[in-house]
C-alpha cells in the first residue's frame, strides 16, 4: 500500500499504526530504520523492514520518513516492538504509548482492530461485590524439597458448597489474566455457577520441568494443595461428584492441565487449555499417548488458541486427535497471539462453558 501524507501525519500526530482497511501502518523517524516483530513472525529473527518514503511527501521534515504496513484481520489483537538490527534488542515503539509486560521484564506495545476490543468482564465494577482473595505459604514436598511457595485462593461471595477450578501459572492468570474479576463479573450476571479458584504460580525458571507433565506436580496438588482447599473453601465432595473440578493453563501451563484431567480424571472433569503445547521438537508429550489410549474420555475439554499463535497448527492436530478418539471437546480460533492478553480477552468463554450457570 502507497504511504500518503496524510498517513504520515496523522501517525505523527496520533501515533501508530494508523489502521485503513485490514492494513496497519507504522511511520518512523530517522537516518535509519529498526525492523518490526511482532506476533506476525512469531518473533523470530527475521522482523519486517521498514521502506524510506519518498522525500517529496514529507519536503520540511527535518529527518527521513520510514514506514512499514502489515496486512491485518479486522477482528486482530496485536503485540509488536521495534527491533534494533544493530544491538539485535527489541524496543517500545515510541509513536504508541500502549504497552504491556511481554513476560520476560519488558514491555511490548499493541493495537486493537476495529471488529474487536477487549473483553469487558476483566474490568473492576462498582456494583459488583468481589470474591474473598487469600494468600497461603505451603510446603513445596514434590516440586523442590525445604521451600514453600505462596497459592491463593479465590472465595465467591456466595452461600453453599462450589467447584474448584485450578489454575497453574497463577500468579498471571491473576494479575496480567484479571480471572478473579472475569469470574466475579461472570457469577454476578448469571453467567457462570460459583465457583472457587486456587492460583498455583509456577516455579520460575523450574517451570518447564514442573509443567511438562510431571507427576511431581500431580503429587504436589493432591496431598498439599487439594487438602488446603477443601479445608479453607466450601467445595463440593468430589468423591460424591467425582470430576466437579476444574484445571486451566496456558502454553505449558496448558499442556499441564490437559496432563491433570488426563491423570485425575476421578477430581478434575473438566480441563481449560489455552495455546497449549503438545509436541516439541518433533517429540509428542505424553498427554498424546494417553488421548491415544484413551485414557479419561468423560472429561469435558476447552482448548483455545490464537490463530497468529506459533502452537496454531499443534492445536488443530491435538483437536483433530481429541475429535477421532470420542472426547467431548469445544474447540475456538481467535486473531490473536501467544500471549495472556489474549488468554484473558478469552477465558470468559471457556469458563462459561466448562461451568454453565
Amino acid at each position: 500500500m502507497t504511504v500518503s501524507h496524510s498517513i504520515i501525519r496523522r501517525a505523527l500526530k496520533s501515533g501508530n499504526p494508523v489502521i485503513h482497511g485490514d492494513r496497519a501502518i507504522f511511520i518512523w523517524e530517522g537516518d535509519s530504520a529498526p525492523h518490526l516483530t511482532s506476533d506476525f513472525n512469531n518473533w523470530d529473527n527475521r522482523p519486517r523492514r521498514f521502506k524510506r518514503v519518498s522525500p517529496r511527501l514529507m519536503p520540511d521534515s527535518a529527518q527521513p520518513i520510514w514506514s512499514c504496513t502489515l496486512t491485518v484481520p479486522r477482528d486482530a489483537y496485536v503485540e509488536y516492538a521495534f527491533h534494533d538490527p544493530v544491538s539485535q534488542e527489541n524496543f517500545p515503539d515510541p509513536l504508541n504509548r500502549k504497552t504491556t509486560p511481554n513476560g520476560f521484564g519488558g514491555r511490548n506495545n499493541y493495537f486493537y482492530m476495529p471488529e474487536t476490543m477487549p473483553s469487558p468482564f476483566h474490568l473492576r465494577r462498582a456494583d459488583v461485590t468481589p470474591g474473598r482473595l487469600t494468600g497461603h505459604r505451603v510446603d513445596t514436598k514434590w516440586l523442590r524439597e525445604g521451600y514453600e511457595r505462596e497459592i491463593y485462593f479465590y472465595r465467591p461471595r456466595v452461600k453453599g458448597p462450589v467447584p474448584l477450578l485450578v489454575v497453574y501459572d497463577g500468579q498471571d492468570y491473576l494479575h496480567r489474566g484479571k480471572l478473579a474479576v472475569i469470574a466475579d463479573n461472570l457469577i454476578a450476571e448469571g453467567r457462570i455457577q460459583p465457583l472457587a479458584m486456587a492460583f498455583l504460580p509456577s516455579g520460575g525458571r523450574w517451570r518447564d520441568v514442573e509443567y511438562a507433565c510431571s507427576d511431581g506436580t500431580l503429587l504436589w496438588l493432591d496431598q498439599t494443595v487439594l487438602p488446603l482447599a477443601q479445608e479453607k473453601l466450601n467445595l463440593v465432595d468430589v468423591k460424591k461428584q467425582p470430576g466437579a473440578y476444574g484445571v486451566l493453563g496456558a502454553s505449558l501451563g496448558g499442556t499441564m492441565a490437559m496432563y491433570t484431567g488426563l491423570r485425575m480424571p476421578d477430581v478434575f472433569g473438566k480441563v481449560l487449555s489455552q495455546s497449549g503445547a503438545f509436541n516439541i521438537e518433533s517429540r509428542d508429550f505424553v498427554v498424546v499417548d494417553l488421548v491415544r489410549h484413551g485414557q479419561a474420555r468423560g472429561l469435558d475439554i476447552w482448548m483455545d488458541i490464537g490463530r497468529l499463535d506459533i502452537l496454531l497448527e499443534d492445536n488443530r492436530w491435538m483437536r483433530t486427535l481429541l475429535q477421532e478418539q470420542g472426547y467431548r471437546i469445544i474447540y475456538r480460533e481467535f486473531s490473536a497471539g501467544h500471549n495472556y492478553t489474549a488468554w484473558r480477552n478469552d477465558a470468559w468463554r471457556g469458563l462459561e462453558a466448562m461451568f454453565p450457570k
